[in-house]
């Protein structure tokens, strides 16, 4: 039996590799020093999983912005807007593609960016041409395993997988299947896997994810052709193919008989699958067996995973088993023993948690219990385990009956707004006097290093909170007044005293608990700091009807009151996993319920709960989206229903595909949503045009995530696009996301721009045709 790693975080415990990235990209360091930064991280990394006893350490699972991205300048699928950059430096090419370019005359947009999977983490989304040629262009890859065979340590290297990598990509244009290029992409993952065996390669994983998804005959053909083929060139390589996610299903027959030395199942997304796998699994196929949470921070149960492991060896033996955790790291902390301010997390809470390296720690820990070691330490060590579930079973901390029975007494009329749309539209019209393509923003604007310092030293007591304050109110006022130089119709306040837009949340509602160095990244530099969720969840106090009346009473325009919605503060935390989690996003959409009744009761005249993660939460499976959908827009309605009808109620959703769930979106009944279009090229606005959306929609008209600055006559063009889909009338002009990770310059620059742009586009629909 043994232990292996799909991957571990590579932010580094402090997020060094954030900072060092975000020096190296505004000029404050040199390349190398970035580069010596990842260096070093890899190596701590590998060491310190080598202490923790795992045996097949994994590399290749290190990124410097996002592991798709690696693989497509391995591959070389680089597009063609890059062309001028591809003489320089790789670095440059490879952060460019992220982030795209503005420099020495060029002007190049960044590729498209959506969610893995059903996880807040963003990957860069492939570009493919019908004429795509595909080269060994990179050796990252076998740079990194030579990297870690010279500290005397075999790696694992961790590839995604050739038709999973084909499948997250897109065509870019029409009359191509993105599957038929496999015949010119898996001869370059052939030449890899032979620099691999070459370098004394063991054991290679390929991550196919899309085997958990529905799939067709045709994707099916070629993952039996591809993996056919690899076999047959490399018999000698162990080819260990990972799924996570979600369970086989219907794929499981076919899955089994690939022709790889392991396969890698999630038994935390999908538990029963054990059994069918044991039933019909091949006698030359050994089991990864996905049994510590890598999605969640809970600790494992271990006398629960431990029969799990002897029914598993009962069946196929102990020496055809791998433990694993379900999927890789990246999805939560580093370091649990880094968390020692007992007055952020008790002592009670953090006994029942495990962060990435311990649950490195519980694997050897179930190795050693699954195969006889019964030391004292071993024992104890077990004993420990038990005792930190038994009391969390037992605490309590978790239960609020005034909660649970607040939630079982929502009934139909908690769900729906008084009026219809039609109606409401007319009233919010003469309420707010807005004009065609009417701009906002988001509603978050720059978190400069200077707020961030400002929120520090309050937190550490070293400014009074009536100079916090007074800061505070100076820098939204500021902001304010600026909307109102740039001529924007709905003003936001800026959100200068917010953290994050889940956080900040959480930290003034019961039920949650917080870290000071949990951070997960999202995408790139960007890390966030999850909640957790430990209890049951209510709101004791309004959270920002101050901040958003301050900002009202500065200005005779309409100011929109900011909220984050109870999915997406769901989604966005470490949720508890002893209940429903239905019955935790309800309990938070009527904190949320509480706040938007309270807005309205201070004059606030529009309202914007933000949903970006509705989708992100949907079901891999379609088998299961109606249960999941159902309950989703019921917090969100239950949420935002109880608003008059003259109030209204914005929400906000980013890099997704609405394709399949517009119907869904529909029915949350928002009067406007706002969502990212400006990657995509507006591509993304294609559903709610052929679904004749009948409320107000905003397609963001340039990227935030980007530090280029798009041109008025850019946005014009995209908001032309918009118009041929979406009626004028129902057009809004705004930013794709939030502002807070953008510089002043360049924001204040992009919002002139955009509203030029707007007023650009009511001269031209007003103008006979």
């Amino acid at each position: 039996m043994k232990t292996h790693n799909l991957g571990y975080p590579r932010i580094g415990s402090q997020r060094e590799l954030k900072k060092a990235s975000e020096k190296y990209w505004s000029g404050k360091i040199p390349l190398q020093e970035l580069l010596d930064t990842g260096k070093r991280l890899r190596l701590e990394n590998w060491k310190l999983q080598q202490n923790a006893g795992i045996d097949l350490i994994p590399s290749n699972d290190f990124s410097y912005y996002d592991q798709v991205l690696d693989m497509t300048m391995v591959v070389g699928a680089i597009p063609d807007r890059y062309r001028p950059l591809q003489n320089g430096l790789e670095q440059e090419l490879y952060f460019a593609m992220a982030r795209g370019y503005q420099q020495e005359g060029l002007d190049i947009t960044a590729m498209e960016m959506t969610k893995w999977f059903d996880t807040n983490y963003h990957y860069i989304v492939p570009e493919f041409s019908k004429d795509q040629t595909f080269k060994l262009s990179s050796t990252k890859v076998p740079d990194e395993f030579k990297e870690a065979k010279e500290q005397d340590m075999l790696t694992k290297p961790v590839i995604i997988g050739p038709v999973s990598y084909l499948l997250l990509g897109k065509e870019k244009e029409e009359g191509f299947d993105r599957l038929d290029l496999m015949d010119r992409l898996l001869p370059v993952y052939l030449e890899l896997l032979g620099q691999l065996q070459e370098l004394g390669a063991e054991w290679v994983q390929l991550d196919e994810p899309f085997l958990a998804m529905d799939l067709g005959p045709k994707v099916k053909d070629v993952y039996r052709n591809v993996y056919n083929e690899i076999q047959k060139k490399f018999p000698h390589i162990k080819i260990l193919v990972a799924t996570y996610f979600e369970g086989l299903r219907d794929n499981l027959d076919w899955a089994i008989s690939l022709p790889v030395h392991a396969l890698h199942i999630d038994l935390m997304r999908d538990p029963k699958q054990l059994d069918f796998v044991l039933k019909k699994i091949p006698d030359n196929l050994m089991l990864s067996l996905g049994l510590v949470d890598g999605r969640n921070i809970w600790k494992n149960d271990f006398a629960n995973t431990l029969e799990i492991i002897r029914k598993t060896a009962s069946e196929i033996g102990e020496e055809r088993i791998l433990l694993a955790p379900s999927c890789s790291l990246i999805h939560v902390p580093c370091d649990l023993y880094l968390e020692t301010n007992e007055a952020v997390l008790t002592p009670e809470i953090k006994n029942w948690l495990a962060f990435a390296r311990q649950k490195l720690e519980e694997l050897s820990l179930l190795k050693s219990l699954s195969t006889g070691e019964d030391h004292a330490l071993i024992l104890l060590q077990f004993e420990q385990n038990q005792q930190a579930a038994a009391s969390r079973k037992a605490s309590t901390l978790i239960h609020d009956p005034q909660v649970k029975d607040r939630v079982s007494r929502i009934g139909e009329g908690d769900t729906k707004r008084a009026s219809a749309f039609s109606k409401r539209s007319e009233l919010q019209h003469q309420h707010l006097n807005l004009p065609l393509f009417p701009t906002t923003t988001i509603g978050s604007f720059p978190q400069t290093t200077e707020i961030r310092q400002l929120r520090a030293r309050f937190k550490k007591g070293k400014i009074s909170k009536e100079d916090y304050q007074a800061e505070l109110e100076k820098l939204t006022l500021e902001a304010v007044r600026l909307q109102e130089e740039i001529d924007l119709d709905i003003l936001v306040h800026g959100e200068f005293e917010r953290n994050d837009m889940v956080e900040y949340f959480g930290e003034q509602l019961e039920g949650f608990v917080f870290t000071k160095n949990g951070w997960v990244q999202s995408y790139g530099s960007r890390c966030v700091k999850p909640p957790i969720i430990y209890g049951d969840v209510s709101r004791s106090h309004a959270m920002t009807v101050n901040w958003s009346s301050y900002a009202q009473s500065s200005t005779h325009k309409t100011v929109k009151g900011m909220l984050t919605g109870p999915v997406t503060i769901l989604q966005w935390s470490f949720v508890r996993d002893d209940q429903p989690i239905a019955q935790t996003c309800w309990q938070i959409a009527l904190g949320i319920r509480d706040e938007v009744m309270d807005l309205e009761a201070a004059g606030i005249k529009a309202i914007q709960v933000d949903e970006p993660a509705i989708r992100e939460g949907l079901p891999l499976r379609k088998s299961d989206w109606d249960h999941y959908l159902q309950w989703a827009v019921k917090a969100f309605r239950v949420a935002t229903s109880a608003g008059k009808d003259e109030t209204q109620i914005h929400t906000h959703m980013c890099y997704s595909e609405f394709n399949d769930i517009i119907k869904s979106i529909a029915e949350m009944d928002a009067d406007v949503i706002t969502i990212e279009c400006s990657r995509s090229q507006m591509e993304l606005l294609d559903a709610f045009g052929d679904f004749n959306y009948p409320n107000q929609i905003g397609p963001g008209v340039y990227d935030i995530h980007s530090p280029r600055i798009p041109s008025q006559g850019e946005m014009v063009v995209l908001l032309k696009k918009a118009a041929k889909v979406i009626p004028p009338g129902q057009l809004w002009v705004n930013p794709d996301c939030g502002l807070k990770t953008r510089q002043w310059d360049e924001t204040k620059k992009a919002l002139i721009q955009m509203v030029a742009a707007a007023k650009e586009m009511r001269q031209y629909v007003d103008k006979p045709k």
